[in-house]
């Protein structure tokens, strides 16, 4: 009887001071899932770090006297060029992470600064792409265009975001088996693929990229908002001719875009600089000429200076000569000072 009652209480303790059974199984699930979840997190952070590395520089030659041994290929004019845009469109896809523009799940659809550098980068393969198809390979502006060139080059300028029906990874693969097939006959005496080093076709390549290069001037540069003065035309015939109207802050990148123009600055110098070398080895001739080596090398120098390690984990956006540093303003100066030797470049090539 009073085993009875012992039992009766201690039942009705637990069942006032305790936890249901039901309560205590959700309560431990819900800890597992959160574990789990937190794991996931964490090695999406570090794996995400990882891919966010930039690729390193290459040597352009040493690089290219390999491809042409382990080939079998004949070192010919043009043929560092290909070898090096190639390489500069496979780095997109081999880097750690592979390409990541078009991600759709993390980590990759986190991360902002690699898809930006990578979109600078595919920029200026698109560009030599295009020089290759309508200059370079070219005689004249009546002459045929090299038929693997004309499949590579639109390749190139496929959705930089698309993940299926096809992948951007898929195209642009597509179009590095174009090059590779116009690389291999370009070192096939027998082939009738051609290669042009003329002062002419280089200049025109030379003009995207000062172009190119001087957006990008003015993109950093906004990172920091000025007054400046509206450079658009005035009407006389309505009474304004002859004033100034004066803007607060101009055209300001928004804070947000602020990293993803920085990044993208980086590819492109990055691809440029690489392109650049292999320019330096097929036109030697054309350069040592027009006396314009020198300058070519001033403006590698520059885009190589613009890769310098970034130690801060974040980009910085204060002002000009406040405490902290403005990394847009930095990069500017760099993208900036490359440009202005482009320009002194075409002017030496568009000299007699």
């Amino acid at each position: 009887m009073l085993d009875w009652k012992n039992r009766t209480a201690g039942a009705d303790t637990a069942a006032a001071g305790g936890q249901p059974r039901g309560k205590t199984g959700a309560s431990a699930l819900g800890r597992v899932i959160g574990g789990v979840l937190g794991l996931y997190l964490l090695i999406a952070v570090i794996v995400g770090w990882y891919w966010s590395q930039e690729p390193e520089q290459f040597s352009v030659q040493q690089h290219v006297h390999s491809a042409a041994q382990s080939a079998k290929h004949q070192m010919v004019n043009g043929y560092t060029t290909v070898a090096t845009l190639k390489q500069v469109a496979r780095t997109l896809l081999d880097k750690p992470g592979g390409y990541l523009a078009n991600d759709i799940a993390p980590p990759g659809l986190w991360l902002d600064n690699m898809p930006s550098w990578e979109y600078g980068v595919l920029v200026q393969v698109r560009d030599m792409s295009r020089a290759l198809r309508k200059d370079f390979a070219r005689s004249q502006s009546q002459s045929t265009e090299d038929p693997d060139l004309a499949k590579a080059e639109p390749r190139f300028h496929f959705d930089n975001t698309s993940w299926a029906l096809p992948a951007s990874e898929a195209e642009y693969g597509e179009a590095i088996k174009s090059l590779d097939r116009y690389l291999a006959r370009l070192a096939d005496p027998s082939s009738n693929a051609q290669f042009y080093t003329r002062a002419d076709n280089l200049n025109n390549w030379l003009g995207d990229a000062a172009t190119r290069l001087g957006s990008l001037s003015q993109r950093l540069s906004a990172s920091v908002g000025q007054v400046r003065l509206n450079t658009e035309v005035r009407d006389p015939a309505q009474g304004d001719g002859g004033e100034v109207e004066i803007i607060e802050g101009g055209y300001e990148t928004p804070w947000l875009q602020i990293d993803n123009v920085f990044y993208e600055a980086r590819g492109q110098a990055w691809a440029l600089a690489h392109l650049l070398r292999a320019i330096e080895v097929d036109f030697a001739d054309v350069l040592a000429k027009k006396n314009a080596t020198v300058s070519l090398r001033q403006i590698i120098r520059e885009l190589e200076a613009a890769q310098e390690t970034l130690w801060s984990p974040m980009i910085l956006n204060g002002s000009g000569y406040g405490l902290l540093a403005n990394h847009s303003l930095v990069m500017a100066n760099y993208i900036s000072r490359a440009n202005a030797g482009l320009i002194d470049l075409r002017t030496l090539l568009s000299q007699g």
